[in-house]
């Protein structure tokens, strides 16, 4: 009796999971997929007032371009105004604050999570205390001495100042999985001939990988995405891609073009998704790592 109430239940039971999931899909991808679809609009048709249609249509676009798409966003942003510049700002930012933050992070973490001393722990906190800080605050810091000493607008300073705050984050999470390899990995390979180096560069880094790379994508997206730090430190000449899609808005006393804007929204996003795809297995497997004791 209670089997066969079970078997009715279960279509059903998955006929409303698999409508709620694609339900959430559809609504948490059609922001991107709708800016996306009017980055090849003319501004009167994906902002119009008269009528939302003319957003899928394209009446203005058709009547402006001579057809229903036009490139002039992508255009307009990435060749006049020079988009390829921040492009390559935050390339070069990303890469480095990555391979910093991951090469302390890494060397730091296994020596917290082998340490057996009370410090390990004191250390950890106090980096916990930093990464609670505004960074607005730790900016402004910052601030006095690269004025003084003429490092104001540069990309190696907005560098400097983004390991520091993504460090005690890498440091906490690389430490965390750490933990989870277990030691006699480290004594097993000392047994066989290897210093502490060694072990960690041979032995735990393969086992660690997704770990690894978890936590540099999350290193990479607080520098991908980061505003604050960057529109304060750089000039206008070293903006990354962030800061330079709020420059395409305008201002009060400027206008901005705002399919200059939507345009290389959609052209930082791109990458992210593409990213996330590529390295999906190892994020979860990762992730599942850092969460599972053993």
């Amino acid at each position: 009796m209670s089997s066969s109430v079970a078997e009715r239940r279960s279509p059903l039971l998955k006929f409303f999971a698999w409508s709620f999931l694609i339900s959430w899909l559809v609504l948490a991808a059609f922001p991107f997929f709708w800016t996306f679809w009017g980055s090849f609009k003319v501004e009167g048709d994906f902002f119009s007032k008269a009528d939302w249609t003319w957003a899928i249509f394209g009446h203005l676009t058709q009547a402006e371009t001579g057809g229903a798409f036009t490139g002039d966003g992508y255009h307009g942003a990435w060749i006049q105004e020079e988009f390829w510049r921040a492009a390559l700002n935050t390339l070069i930012v990303v890469v480095c604050v990555v391979g910093i933050s991951l090469t302390i992070g890494t060397l730091g973490g296994y020596a917290l999570s082998r340490s057996s001393y009370n410090y390990a722990f004191w250390l950890l906190i106090i980096a916990l205390m930093f990464r609670a800080l505004p960074q607005i605050t730790l900016v402004s810091g910052y601030l006095l001495p690269f004025y003084e000493w003429n490092l104001w607008g540069k990309l190696p300073t907005a560098i400097i100042v983004l390991v520091a705050i993504n460090q005690p984050f890498t440091l906490w999470m690389l430490t965390s999985f750490f933990k989870n390899i277990p030691k006699d990995l480290d004594e097993s390979a000392m047994v066989d001939g290897c210093t502490h180096f060694q072990a960690f560069r041979h032995v735990i880094i393969p086992v660690m990988w997704p770990g690894v790379i978890t936590t540099g994508l999350f290193s990479l997206l607080l520098a991908y995405n980061d505003f604050a730090v960057t529109a304060m430190i750089l000039s206008k000449e070293n903006q990354t891609m962030v800061p330079k899609i709020a420059s395409f808005l305008g201002t009060t006393q400027t206008k901005g073009n705002v399919m200059f804007a939507v345009a290389s929204v959609v052209s930082v996003t791109a990458p992210l998704f593409v990213l996330v795809m590529f390295f999906q297995r190892q994020i979860v497997s990762g992730l599942t790592a850092g969460a599972v004791k053993g």
